[in-house]
């Protein structure tokens, strides 16, 4: 007797494992450049040209708070703007082509940065590189919610949160590696590395499908069935998901009034979901993380800790443990209290501890260790509870229809804020500025635990729901703390009932006329 084919594990799922394999190296991009960038502004090679030497300081070299904001904040404006308008494109060129546009954004970018001394042709470059940022994390999230099957998306996007970690382990190691260098090669050599991935990228998607789901929603339904086919295993019914998911669409278009920004907000389900979606992908810059992440080396060099570049590498080794710990319990447990709760307090408490710790006692050989050992900690907290599941929570809730435009202000939303943390960190932590330091910790403990009474009543749980339930939950109207118990009977299936009924009342009627 023939046995049916395994069709739920990860060997008959390698395809898709493949597809968004090829996905994760857009967070890994992003991942480098910000390892990379945040280094290069402690490097004296960097500082020679873009700074002033300044005997007051540990390195003999400083940067004006201006120069150090725009430097970093220009990045993630770029990539707030373009994630904001990602709902034009998303919807008339696709994930993968969004994508390709991002490579060649982010080559030109690199060139203008490593061919020029000049501080505007810099900012211009940053900002460049920002959009395409932009464009590779909401897309690449968006074909990786869409493409892989529930049970392995919360798997997939800690996978997507541990790449942008180990991307910005990789930029301190380079950084680390060139920083002893006097001239401009040390921070040439690490810029130089930037345009690996994009090439890379723009090979290897050719050998993957579209997003099955934006196909059918285009009206491709054929096209999106094979695309399907592609990244499911042999013997899966490819034919019934697509069903379902045309079923799920068709049922959205006839309760809603179109696709578009407003749509946004318009009806008061899609209302609800795009208010949850950009809270959730917010959590993260409520930690306070873009200050710490972006700051690292300069964070560690102005607290006079011991080798900052060596104590940035550990920060994000740390990072890397963090998620890997936390990829072994993310299909099994829940999001929501345990983990997430949790980790918004934890950063709060630590960011609160750090500025005390520095306050009492600056400057030190002693503090400098405590500061590092706390920020391992706090690193540890964000990397493992906050960041891995507000991006997962805020790619989960976007209704199907109004997916790309959804998730794109949730990215621009979070984009946005980080903006925000990274242009106003200089003034706090610079020594000509406010001279804060690590004590601009003392804003970030209240913003994280406001984080975590928020989704103490407002974040649903979506753990092991395929994106067609979480349609049909919400549509429901169900208040947040109802959502893990929830049955759901499918949205295809519901459509099929209905159908049924329709048919059985209308033959009811023509046999009671007869009568």
């Amino acid at each position: 007797m023939a046995t049916e084919p395994k069709t739920d594990g990860i060997r008959a799922n390698w395809k898709v494992f493949l597809a968004c394999g090829v996905m994760f190296l857009s967070p890994f991009q992003y991942g480098v450049d910000f390892g990379l960038i945040g280094g290069l502004q402690a490097m004296v090679g960097f500082l020679k040209i873009y700074g002033y030497e300044d005997p007051s300081v540990p390195k003999g070299w400083n940067i004006t708070p201006t120069v150090q904001q725009l430097i970093s904040s220009l990045m993630t404006l770029g990539a707030f703007i373009s994630s904001a308008t990602a709902g034009v494109p998303a919807t008339k060129i696709g994930r993968k082509m969004c994508l390709w546009l991002a490579c060649a954004l982010c080559c030109v970018s690199n060139v203008l940065m490593m061919a020029t001394t000049n501080i505007g042709a810099l900012y211009t470059g940053r900002f460049l590189i920002g959009l395409a940022n932009g464009y590779f994390m909401t897309f690449s999230q968006l074909y990786i919610q869409e493409t892989s099957p529930a049970k392995y998306r919360g798997l997939f996007l800690t996978i997507f949160q541990f790449c942008t970690s180990f991307g910005t382990l990789i930029g301190t190691i380079i950084d680390w590696a060139t920083a002893q260098r006097p001239d401009k090669s040390s921070y040439l050599i690490p810029l130089g590395i930037v345009y690996v991935v994009p090439v890379v990228m723009t090979i290897t998607m050719f050998f993957i499908p579209e997003s099955p789901r934006w196909l059918i929603l285009q009206g491709r339904h054929a096209d999106g069935l094979k695309a399907l086919k592609w990244v499911r295993p042999k013997g899966f019914d490819a034919e019934a998901e697509a069903d379902e998911i045309q079923a799920s669409i068709d049922k959205e278009r006839e309760t809603a009034s179109g696709v578009g920004i407003l749509d946004m907000f318009k009806d008061p389900v899609d209302r609800r979901r795009t208010f949850l979606a950009v809270c959730a992908v917010t959590l993260q810059a409520a930690t306070g993380s873009m200050f710490v992440i972006a700051y690292k080396a300069y964070f560690f060099t102005m607290a006079n800790v011991e080798d900052p570049f060596a104590m940035s590498n550990v920060l994000s080794t740390i990072g890397l443990t963090a998620i890997i710990i936390n990829s072994l319990i993310v299909v099994r447990y829940g999001r929501r209290r345990v983990l997430l709760m949790c980790g918004l307090v934890g950063c709060g408490v630590l960011q609160l501890v750090i500025a005390v710790v520095y306050d009492k006692d600056p400057g030190s050989t002693t503090t400098g260790k405590v500061l590092v050992g706390l920020t391992c900690i706090y690193y540890m907290c964000y990397n493992g509870m906050v960041a891995s599941y507000a991006w997962l929570s805020g790619g989960e809730i976007p209704t199907q229809r109004l997916r790309s435009y959804t998730f794109g202000l949730a990215a621009a939303s979070g984009f946005f804020f980080a903006w925000l943390t990274t242009f106003t960190a200089p003034y706090f932590i610079n020594p000509s500025a406010l001279n804060w330091g690590p004590k601009y910790g003392y804003i970030w403990f209240p913003s994280s635990i406001i984080g975590a009474v928020w989704v103490w009543f407002f974040l649903p749980e979506l753990k092991g729901r395929t994106l067609e339930e979480i349609d049909e939950m919400f549509q429901t109207k169900l208040p947040a703390r109802k959502f893990r118990t929830y049955k759901c009977i499918g949205t295809g299936a519901q459509a099929l009932s209905e159908k049924t009924e329709e048919i059985e009342i209308q033959e009811a009627e023509r046999v009671s006329q007869k009568a």
